[in-house]
């Protein structure tokens, strides 16, 4: 009797089992859990650190910034390689990165090496915050995909939760900040691991033709812009003839990429086609007013908590639980019921609802108020986030051609990224404007001169200044970080209308792309052949 001939494998038939799935998505949430672990165990550490190393409000920003910067910037350009090479070679590069990233920042002197090394962590977020959406849509159709997002949805929490809670632990024992840096790179190595050996994809092999004059372009435009978001106001005024030649140079070089992609490239970074589809555009624009809104106003919430209401790291990061628990189940509640149902966009529009209602009451907060108000507010706007921000990816892959799951991916992981470096940068110069403002004019209210008591852009710590000039500072960081959010709720509406106007398309039930009505059953099959 002839046995049996094996089955095929995953690399042969670009399809995996459930089990298959559930042993990949652990390395792949574990390359996720450590790229959102960089941001939030440092987050609660970031006023320590900048005070240790003498730095200002201005260098608290740039630590967050220069990650965001250099992983706005080439995020497209690991979408795109993930459309060319390896998925799986591309992740375990990423990761690689990261560690050198963290090593670098663990060890730096200063706030300018370590402004340096979070730039190269950021290269390795980069990759990651890409990479990771690709894969798991090339393994997953996104009709089953919301079956999964329960476990996306609990990684997220998990790293949000855990990395306040344990980076203020560290800043809080012997190993001191340096240790937040660290706490990320045995992580990094295990994803690796089990990435080798549990994630199986078919490898596209085509030529490859790699758009280095686009992908020189977008890093050099996108960067020009960034970094004069970052440093307008602080560095030289908004209306200065630095202004004028920053926007012109980035004019000049975004104008000569888009020729590039457009005319020049036969495997552009960015494909301009993508934006010829209405979800692709609307979902775009959604993303960066998101990421202005929530990167721009959420990331100085723990801050807000150290400075204006007297917490320790710990307690700052256990009042995250809030925002997070609220992100946490909506999240996997909406991800059952739209595979359950594939339907979608009630759970965006929903989501941006509460997205808007929840900046616009955490508007209200200053320093007196209640901090059950504040975590019931943050609550609010976690739960919008857990609807909106996965839904927003999950319409513009489901319209993209197999082809160009990478590009499209990337797209508003992109965007959204650069929507959060512009609003760290211009609401971080707002916060420490508005402080600057209100401790001067409070000081020479008590008879005090600002120069003399040390005013400016530094941050102080709070233990070594006298009752009343504290109590003056808590109250200036608390009604500034107010207006903040007060700031954010235009965008998130802008995000509102977006999403209202995405037209609802039936979730595709596989990995590859559905032939049309009008393709015949032999071109199809030619079509798929050919991939």
């Amino acid at each position: 009797m002839t046995p049996a001939p094996p089955a095929p494998t995953a690399e042969q038939t670009g399809e995996m089992t459930h089990r298959q799935i559930l042993e990949a998505l652990s390395g792949l949430l574990l390359a996720m859990f450590v790229a959102m672990l960089s941001s939030t165990v440092v987050s609660n550490a970031l006023p320590r650190i900048v005070t240790e190393l003498e730095g200002s409000q201005s260098g608290y920003t740039w630590v967050v910034v220069a990650t965001l910067l250099t992983m706005t910037a080439t995020t497209p350009i690991w979408g795109k390689l993930a459309d060319l090479f390896s998925k799986k070679m591309l992740v375990q590069v990423a990761l690689v990165i990261f560690a050198v990233g963290s090593l670098m920042a663990g060890l730096a002197p200063n706030m300018e090496v370590l402004i340096g090394a979070r730039a190269v962590q950021g290269l390795g977020v980069g990759g990651l915050t890409a990479l990771v959406q690709v894969v798991i849509a090339s393994m997953v159709s996104p009709r089953e995909r919301g079956r999964y997002s329960g476990y996306i949805g609990a990684v997220f929490a998990t790293a949000t939760v855990s990395g306040p809670l344990l980076g203020g632990l560290i800043v809080d024992s012997p190993l001191g900040w340096r240790g937040c840096f660290y706490v990320g790179i045995p992580v990094a190595l295990l994803a690796f691991v089990v990435l080798q050996a549990k994630l199986h994809l078919p490898v596209v092999k085509r030529e490859v033709k790699i758009d280095y004059a686009g992908a020189t372009l977008i890093v050099a435009g996108v960067s020009i812009l960034l970094v004069w978001v970052s440093l307008a106001g602080e560095q030289f005024a908004w209306a200065s003839g630095t202004t004028a030649a920053m926007l012109a140079a980035a004019a000049v070089v975004i104008g000569a990429a888009l020729y590039v992609e457009a005319k020049v490239a036969t495997e552009p970074v960015v494909p301009l086609r993508l934006f010829r589809d209405r979800t692709t555009s609307l979902a775009t624009l959604a993303s960066v007013m998101i990421g202005v809104a929530m990167f721009g106003s959420t990331v100085y919430l723990s801050q807000y908590f150290q400075m204006s209401r007297g917490m320790t790291p710990t307690n700052a990061g256990l009042m995250s639980i809030c925002m997070v628990g609220g992100l946490l189940v909506s999240s996997i509640v909406s991800g059952r019921i739209i595979t359950a149902t594939g339907l979608w966009k009630r759970w965006l529009v929903g989501g941006s609802v509460l997205v808007v209602a929840g900046f616009a009451l955490l508007s209200t907060i200053d320093a007196e108020t209640s901090l059950v108000l504040v975590g019931l507010f943050m609550a609010v706007l976690g739960v919008g986030m857990g609807a909106t921000m996965q839904n927003l990816v999950l319409a513009v892959q489901n319209n993209a051609k197999a082809a160009d799951l990478g590009a499209a991916s990337s797209v508003v992981a992109f965007f959204r990224s650069i929507g959060g470096t512009i609003g760290v940068s211009a609401l971080g110069a707002l916060l420490a404007h508005q402080v600057s403002d209100k401790m001067a004019s409070g000081l020479r209210q008590m008879g005090v001169d600002p120069s003399a008591a040390g005013g400016g852009g530094s941050i102080p710590d709070l233990a070594d200044l006298p009752a009343p000039i504290r109590a003056l500072y808590e109250g200036a960081f608390g009604e500034a970080t107010g207006h903040l959010f007060m700031v954010s709720v235009p965008f998130a509406a802008v995000a509102l209308l977006c999403v209202l106007f995405i037209k609802e398309v039936p979730l595709r039930t596989t990995t590859q792309d559905e032939p049309s009505p009008e393709t015949s059953a032999p071109e199809a099959t030619e079509e798929l052949s050919r991939r």
